[in-house]
């Protein structure tokens, strides 16, 4: 699969919390993919357990897992308003693999990543670019001016801060983001972790960030949300995305999951892919101009 795409929307999440809400991972075409040849279940757990997990492009899901793409295009999207920006923020940018897809970037592009592994990847795929990265936690406040920036992107923020998104943008400036939504991926996460309770099936809602995105002074233009089939051919396949995105199953590794990894496998042989559902919301904002044009 290919996840932060093999079809217009390459891959990037990529931060290293422990929110089983946060930005999944597989991300490629709809359409199910044709099943491996089998191979034994220690064959493909070695296989995706020597598979390096850094950066955002999720090339190697490739017959492995597909996901269906938003129909909105997130990538293509963001790369038009971009091409009529003046100065963009990329927040929590990954690899830099999704803003590098634009073909044109405006004269000032800035983007943030607080994960030091994606800070020097994304800086070698950005910098050839004219793209300032700058290496900024998290939770921390962006390390910017008030009206730096007439647009602002981001594709899955761990989490988006509104009240700072808000601060950086110009009046009549954009924040134009795909965010991962709730339950996202539970089949899986429930599958290793048991059920969750409501508070945490329910964290990152659209209607809970539209709230907080209002609460500081933003106006939604657009907000839309879709449910994703995603499909898991082999356990390679789920190995490899626990252990690239660490959020879901927090601790994971084989050798303390190997009895249901094993049951996993042999479901799969047995019955086909394993399936799960993605969510994701678009949300387009706007700064509004004061009376005064300021």
């Amino acid at each position: 699969m290919n996840s932060r795409d093999t079809t217009n929307d390459p891959a990037p999440d990529g931060k290293r919390d422990h929110d089983p809400n946060r930005p999944t991972g597989p991300r490629s075409a709809g359409s199910p993919a044709t099943r491996p040849t089998p191979r034994s279940f220690d064959d493909l757990v070695a296989e995706a357990e020597a598979a390096p997990t850094e950066g955002w492009d999720f090339s190697w899901f490739e017959g492995r897992a597909t996901e269906e793409r938003p129909s909105w295009r997130y990538a293509e999207s963001m790369a038009r308003r971009l091409a009529h920006a003046s100065a963009s923020l990329d927040i929590q940018t990954g690899g830099g693999e999704v803003l590098a897809s634009a073909a044109t970037l405006p004269p000032l592009a800035v983007a943030t990543e607080g994960w030091p592994a994606n800070v020097a990847k994304a800086t070698a795929l950005l910098h050839p670019r004219g793209v300032a990265v700058v290496a900024a936690p998290e939770d921390a406040p962006l390390p910017f001016a008030d009206g730096a920036f007439d647009l602002v992107t981001s594709r899955h923020p761990v989490k988006a801060d509104f009240a700072e998104i808000a601060r950086v943008l110009r009046p009549g400036g954009t924040y134009f983001a795909q965010h991962v939504g709730p339950a996202s991926v539970f089949e899986l996460v429930e599958y290793f972790l048991g059920p969750q309770p409501a508070e945490v099936r329910n964290g990152r809602h659209p209607d809970l960030e539209r709230a907080e995105a209002e609460a500081a002074g933003l106006e939604v233009v657009d907000l839309r949300a879709e449910r994703l089939r995603i499909e898991f051919l082999d356990i390679g396949a789920v190995v490899h995305f626990l252990r690239k995105v660490v959020w879901m199953v927090p601790g994971f590794d084989v050798a303390t999951h190997r009895p249901r990894l094993r049951e996993l496998h042999d479901r799969i042989q047995a019955e086909g892919p394993f399936v799960a559902h993605s969510a994701r919301h678009l949300f387009e904002l706007r700064k509004p101009v004061s009376r005064g044009g300021k």
